[in-house]
C-alpha cells in the first residue's frame, strides 16, 4: 500500500526527498562502487571509482551499456525481472570479490523502472568475524544434528538378543519377517525380556533403518503431557509452551519407527487419537489448524496382558486389533533356561570393560555359580540377571564369582545334584543385617530383600530418588512403581 504524500505539508515532502538523496549520497560515498539500470538493464549511472574497476577510464563510456557487457556476472537483470532486492551476495569479477547489495526502483504504480548496485566491500577480510561466527555455528548445527541423528539410531542388532534356545530362535526368525514389512508390531513379554531391543533391531533390519527411531515410554510421562509428546503443539497453544511450538514424536519419526513402549499404560483418551493417526496417516498438532501427513511404522511393547485390559474395558479393542497384526512374545528367562550362560558371559564381558565395575578383569563364573543362575526363576528376567552380576562384580574381590557370591542377591534355592554348604547357607540366610526366616516363601524373601535394598539405596542417595535411581542404573519411573509396590518409605 503506497503513502499518500499529497495530503502531507510542503515542508514533509522537501524532507522525504532531502532523506532519500543523502541516503543515496552516503552509499555512493562510502561503497566501493555504485550503478544504476533501466528497466533494460542498461546503465544510466556509474561512479568514476566502480568504471575503473571494470576497465573504464571514463564512466561515460559505460553508459548505455548493458550491465553484463561492464560487469562480468552481473544479476542486476535478475532485480530488474523480478522486482526483488539480492540484499547481500558475493560477487567474482576475477579479481578481489566484491560484497554487493541490489536494490529494484519502482514508480509510483509499483512498476519496476530499474535497478541500484552497490559494492559495499572490496576485501572479504572486512567480514571474516561475521563469516567465521557463521562458519562456527554451522560446524555447531551439523554435530548436533549428526549426534541426534545418531541417538535415533538402532542401538541393538539381532545378534544382541543371545541365545540359541528354540524359543529364542523364534523370536529372531518373527522379528526378521516383521522387518520385511511395514505393518505394526506388538511386541509382549514380562520386564526385561529384551522387548526394546528387538524394537531396535526389527527397525535396524528393516528399509527404514536410515530414518528416525523415535521412543515414547508411555510409563514415564504423565497423562497430561502424552498428547503433546505424541502430537505437538503450536506457539501459544497452552501456558509455557516454546515460542516456536514443540515438535511431536509423530512428526520426528517421520519416514522412521515410532515405539511405544508400555503401550498398555496409555489413557483411554489418547487411546482414540492414536487409532485415528494410525487410521488416516494425519494430525493436527494441539492448537493448531495445520494438518501434518505423517509415514511412520509403529512398533509397540508391554508387559501388560493386554487382552485382559481389553475385557476390563481399560484398552480399546479397535486399537488392540489395529496393533495386534504381528505380534512377537518375548520369552521369560525361565523359558530359556540354557541360553543363561551364554547372557552371563556376555553381561560380564561389558562389565570387564575398562571404566565398569570389573576394571578390566577377566570375570568366569563357577560351576556351582552356574548351577544357581540357572535354577533361579528372574522374575526380573535379563534386567534382573545383569543387576545380580553386576552387584557381585562390584563386591567381590575375586576374579571367579561362585555361588557364595551370588546367594546374598538372588536368595538362596537348593542347587541341582549338589547340596548347599554351611557358608552358602549362611549367606543365604542373611540377607544385610536382617534375619530370612526359613519358613518365607522365596518370593516373600525376594520382596523382603529388594525393599531393604531399595530403602538404603535412596538412604544413601540423601533421599532424591532420581540420583538413587541413577546409581542402581534402573530408570526413575520404574523405581517410583517399585517404591509404591513395596511400601518403600521415602
Amino acid at each position: 500500500m503506497k503513502n499518500d504524500w499529497a495530503g502531507l505539508p510542503a515542508e514533509y515532502g522537501v524532507v522525504l526527498r532531502r532523506a532519500l538523496d543523502s541516503l543515496f549520497e552516503a552509499f555512493e560515498n562510502f561503497s566501493e562502487g555504485t550503478l544504476i539500470v533501466d528497466a533494460d538493464a542498461r546503465i544510466v549511472w556509474i561512479n568514476e571509482r566502480y568504471a575503473a574497476r571494470f576497465g573504464f577510464t571514463d564512466a561515460q563510456q559505460a553508459i548505455g551499456r548493458d550491465c553484463e557487457a561492464v560487469i562480468p556476472n552481473s544479476l542486476m537483470r535478475e532485480v530488474v525481472q523480478t522486482g526483488k532486492p539480492i540484499l547481500l551476495d558475493v560477487l567474482e569479477n576475477g579479481r578481489e570479490p566484491l560484497v554487493v547489495t541490489r536494490l529494484p526502483l519502482k514508480d509510483d504504480s509499483g512498476t519496476t523502472v530499474g535497478a541500484v548496485g552497490f559494492a559495499l566491500f572490496d576485501e572479504m577480510q572486512a567480514l571474516t568475524p561475521l563469516f567465521s561466527h557463521y562458519s562456527r555455528v554451522q560446524q555447531e548445527l551439523i554435530a548436533a544434528r549428526q549426534s541426534l541423528a545418531q541417538a535415533r539410531r538402532a542401538k541393538y542388532t539381532l545378534a544382541s538378543f543371545i541365545g540359541t534356545n528354540a524359543s529364542t530362535l523364534e523370536v529372531k526368525r518373527q522379528a526378521r519377517r516383521a522387518a520385511r514389512v511395514d505393518s505394526p508390531v506388538l511386541v509382549l513379554g514380562e520386564t526385561g525380556t529384551g522387548k526394546e531391543l528387538l524394537a531396535h533391531a526389527i527397525h535396524g533390519t528393516s528399509a527404514r533403518a536410515n530414518e528416525p527411531l523415535v521412543t515414547v515410554n508411555v510409563a514415564a510421562i504423565p497423562d497430561t503431557l502424552l498428547e503433546v509428546e505424541f502430537f505437538g503443539a503450536a506457539p501459544g497453544a497452552y501456558t509455557g509452551i516454546e515460542r516456536r511450538g514443540r515438535v511431536g514424536k509423530f512428526e520426528l519419526a517421520h519416514g522412521g519407527t515410532l515405539f511405544l513402549d508400555e503401550i498398555g499404560d496409555m489413557p483411554l483418551p489418547l487411546q482414540g487419537k492414536l487409532l485415528r493417526v494410525l487410521q488416516d496417516q494425519e494430525f493436527e498438532p494441539l492448537g493448531s489448524n495445520r494438518i501434518v501427513r505423517t509415514d511412520v511404522r509403529i512398533v509397540a511393547a508391554t508387559s501388560a496382558d493386554l487382552p485382559a485390559l481389553v475385557a476390563a474395558g481399560r484398552f480399546r479393542a479397535d486399537l488392540f486389533y489395529r496393533l495386534n497384526v504381528l505380534t512377537i512374545h518375548a520369552p521369560p528367562l525361565r523359558e530359556r533356561r540354557a541360553d543363561i550362560e551364554a547372557l552371563a558371559y556376555a553381561i560380564l564381558e561389558e562389565l570387564s570393560a575398562p571404566g565398569r565395575g570389573g576394571h578390566g578383569r577377566h570375570l568366569e563364573l563357577h560351576d556351582d555359580a552356574l548351577r544357581m543362575l540357572a535354577a533361579h526363576d528372574w522374575p526380573g528376567n535379563v534386567r534382573e540377571l545383569r543387576n545380580t552380576l553386576e552387584r557381585a562384580v562390584m563386591l567381590s574381590d575375586s576374579e571367579c564369582i561362585d555361588a557364595r557370591m551370588l546367594a546374598p542377591f538372588i536368595g538362596f534355592r537348593s542347587l541341582p545334584g549338589s547340596a548347599p554348604s554351611p557358608g552358602m547357607q549362611a549367606e543365604a540366610s542373611t540377607v544385610g543385617d536382617a534375619h530370612v526366616p526359613h519358613g518365607d516363601s522365596y518370593a516373600q524373601a525376594l520382596a523382603d530383600f529388594e525393599r531393604r535394598f531399595l530403602a538404603d539405596a535412596i538412604r544413601a542417595a540423601g533421599g532424591r530418588v532420581a540420583e538413587a535411581a541413577a546409581r542402581m542404573g534402573i530408570g526413575r519411573a520404574t523405581l517410583y512403581k517399585k517404591i509404591a509396590a513395596l511400601g518403600v518409605a521415602v
